[in-house]
C-alpha cells in the first residue's frame, strides 16, 4: 500500500511487486483551487483530511486486498506542503502501527522518476529528467535507488512559470495543459531568452524567460497593440523546451546512459516529448522511457514502486517518522 499527499492529490494505491498496478485512487483538488490561481496549502490540507480514509477504502477495495494482504506501507515523507504531506504521514504511521506492517519512506521526487518502472526495467546506470510544478532537475542514478541531481533550477520551476505564465494568457490554475496546445496552435514568434543555455554546467533558470514574457505582454498593453496569444504560448514553450533539451543533451555526452527517462508533471507536455523523442533519436546509444500521462501527476502508484525499490535497500521507518517538506536529493558534487 502506498500514499501520496505531497501537494493538491490525495492519493492510495495497492502495487504488487512493485511492478504491477492493482489500484490507484486519486482524488484531486483542482477545481478547489481554480478560483486562487494555485494551491492554497491550508485548503490542501483540510481536503487531504477529508479524502485519505476513503481513498484507502476505496484502493483495497478495487484490489480486492485485505489489510492481512499488505507486505509494507510507502508513503511520501518529503518534499511537499508541510500540513499536506503530515496526513499522509500521520494515516501511513497509523496503519502500519495499527496491523504491524513495515513502513517505507519514500522521497516524492524518487516516486516520480521510479514511476517509469511500470513502463520498462530500469538499466542503470540512468539519468532522469524531472519537470514539475515544483521541480526541475536532471538526476543520474548509477544504480538503483541512488539518486543524485547534476543539475537542477535555480528559481522558478518550469511548471511554476507555465502557471504564472497562464495567468497572463487568461488561463486558470493549471495552465500548462492548456499553453501546451495554444503553443502547437502559434509560432515562435517573439524569440524570447535560453537562460543559461551556454553556460558550462546543467542548471536551469526560468525566472529571466518569465520577467521577458510579462514585459512583453506589459508593454503591448501600454500601446494598445494585440498580442497573437498562441504566438506567445508557442514562443514561451519554445524558450522551455530548448533549454530542457539543450541541457539533458549535454549531460548525456558527460554521463553517458542507456537510458534517460522523462518524468512529473510537465512530462505530459506533448512539445517535451516531441521535442526530446527527436533528440534521443540521435543518440544511438540511449533509449528515452516516457512516464505514462496518467502517472505524470502526483499519484500513490509511483510512491508504491519506489517504496519497493527503498524495501530490497532495507529502508524503512519507525512512528516517529515525520514530514520532510524541504527533503532533496545529494549534489552528485557533494559525493566526489
Amino acid at each position: 500500500m502506498s500514499f501520496e499527499s505531497s501537494c493538491d492529490e490525495t492519493s492510495v494505491a495497492i502495487i504488487e511487486d512493485g511492478e504491477k498496478i492493482l489500484s490507484n485512487v486519486v482524488a484531486t483538488q483542482i477545481n478547489s483551487h481554480k478560483r486562487f490561481g494555485g494551491v492554497v496549502p491550508e485548503v490542501a490540507s483540510r481536503h487531504h483530511i477529508e479524502q485519505i480514509t476513503i481513498c484507502v477504502e476505496d484502493a483495497m477495495k478495487q484490489a480486492d486486498v485485505s489489510y492481512d494482504d499488505i507486505d509494507a506501507i510507502a508513503v511520501t515523507y518529503g518534499p511537499g506542503l508541510v500540513g499536506a504531506l503530515l496526513i499522509g504521514v500521520t494515516a501511513a504511521k497509523t496503519i502500519a502501527w495499527a496491523h504491524n506492517i513495515p513502513l517505507i519512506p519514500v522521497n516524492h521526487i524518487a516516486g516520480h522518476i521510479l514511476a517509469s518502472r511500470f513502463v520498462t526495467k530500469i538499466n542503470y546506470p540512468a539519468l532522469a529528467l524531472v519537470v514539475s510544478g515544483g521541480h526541475t532537475e536532471l538526476v543520474l542514478m548509477k544504480e538503483e535507488g541512488d539518486f543524485k541531481i547534476i543539475g537542477e533550477t535555480r528559481d522558478d520551476a518550469a511548471g511554476e512559470a507555465y502557471d504564472k505564465v497562464g495567468r497572463v494568457l487568461g488561463i486558470n490554475y493549471p495552465a500548462g495543459p492548456k499553453v501546451d496546445a495554444m503553443a502547437a496552435e502559434g509560432k515562435d514568434a517573439f524569440d524570447f531568452p535560453r537562460a543559461m543555455e551556454k553556460e558550462d554546467n546543467f542548471d536551469f533558470s526560468f525566472s529571466g524567460l518569465k520577467s521577458a514574457f510579462l514585459n512583453t505582454t506589459h508593454h503591448a498593453d501600454q500601446i494598445h497593440e494585440e498580442l497573437d496569444k498562441n504566438d506567445l504560448a508557442a514562443s514561451f514553450q519554445s524558450a522551455v523546451v530548448d533549454v530542457l533539451v539543450d541541457k539533458t543533451t549535454r549531460a548525456l555526452q558527460d554521463y553517458p546512459v542507456s537510458q534517460l527517462i522523462l518524468a512529473g508533471g510537465v512530462a505530459a507536455n506533448k512539445g517535451l516529448r516531441s521535442a526530446l523523442e527527436e533528440a534521443i533519436d540521435k543518440i544511438d546509444t540511449t533509449e528515452l522511457i516516457k512516464v505514462p500521462n496518467k502517472l505524470c501527476g502526483d499519484n500513490a502508484a509511483m510512491i508504491g514502486a519506489a517504496g519497493y525499490v527503498m524495501a530490497k535497500k532495507n529502508v524503512f521507518a519507525g512512528v516517529d517518522l515525520n514530514a520532510d517538506p524541504s527533503l532533496e536529493f545529494d549534489l552528485l558534487e557533494d559525493e566526489e
